[in-house]
């Protein structure tokens, strides 16, 4: 409840304090192992551990509605007892004094969601819970609050909401709005794996099975898209069958990067592939 215990200024669990502000609710921090700061909230809990668990100890629960039902009737028996020195009960004096100072409930019921504390990586994404959220790409490497609710993830920048996506049920993978993404990954932002792959295949098997790895290697699809877009662009300098055997070389040496095709085309590291029959499937050098 009490992320910091300051005697002055106490810092309250941000979920708490968001619950209390829903039900327009007062928190006011005790200080820790001093019981006299709230005692009639410890005498409270001391009379139900007497008058309800107590009561239901050595009986045997099979679920909580079960055991809930039984502390219902217990309660209702505890709050009806006549209080010495009051001269009434606890139900007759909330009934007098604390319902008519209550006020109505929200109209929408509070939904629960936690916090967290992120920094932005590299791909302008933030890690919740096994899977990748996109964030506006200038927000690279800054500290940004994430609220998590059950359907939704919201994003938050020195309190400005930046950020808003349904909350993704799968892991390991990445939830990317367009708008987030620089204008340089918005040119790729349309291409899929399989539709780099069968690009690749109008070029030759062994570019294709070039880009196939490429993108398997990479943990994020778009790092592994601007590789294989790198050496689509190639094929502007370079025929086809050049650059195919270039891939081919470049599988068998396990290069990942436009630069090493690129140095493999430009020193002629290629010819010695090209007359290499196809029986050879460039897949089964991975």
């Amino acid at each position: 409840a009490v992320t910091n215990p300051d005697r002055y200024d106490p810092g309250i669990n941000r979920t708490y304090a968001e619950m209390a502000a829903h039900y327009g609710t007062a928190i006011l921090a005790a200080r820790p192992r001093r019981p006299k700061d709230k005692a009639k909230v410890e005498v409270a809990v001391q009379i139900a551990q007497r008058w309800i668990l107590a009561r239901l100890r050595n009986q045997r629960f099979f679920s909580l509605a079960e055991l809930n039902a039984a502390i219902q009737v217990l309660l209702v028996e505890l709050n009806a007892r006549q209080m010495r020195g009051f001269g009434s009960s606890r139900a007759e004096l909330f009934a007098e004094i604390d319902r008519l100072k209550l006020a109505k409930l929200p109209d929408q019921p509070y939904v629960f969601a936690r916090w967290k504390r992120c920094c932005v990586a590299p791909d302008y994404h933030v890690e919740i819970d096994g899977h990748w959220y996109s964030t506006p790409y200038r927000l690279i490497r800054e500290l940004v609050d994430v609220r998590i609710a059950d359907k939704t993830v919201e994003i938050f920048h020195r309190g400005q909401r930046v950020a808003s996506h349904p909350r993704a049920p799968n892991r390991r993978g990445h939830t990317t709005i367009a708008d987030h993404m620089p204008s340089a990954h918005r040119r790729y932002g349309k291409w899929t794996p399989g539709g780099l792959i069968a690009a690749g295949e109008k070029i030759g098997p062994s570019t294709a099975a070039f880009f196939q790895i490429v993108i398997d290697a990479r943990p994020h699809p778009e790092q592994g898209f601007r590789t294989c877009l790198g050496i689509l662009s190639l094929a502007r300098s370079y025929d086809n069958a050049r650059l195919d055997a270039a891939c081919r070389r470049g599988i068998l040496i396990k290069a990942r990067s436009v630069a090493s095709i690129r140095s493999i085309l430009k020193n002629g590291l290629d010819r010695g592939f090209l007359d290499e029959t196809s029986d050879r499937s460039p897949r089964s050098m991975r």
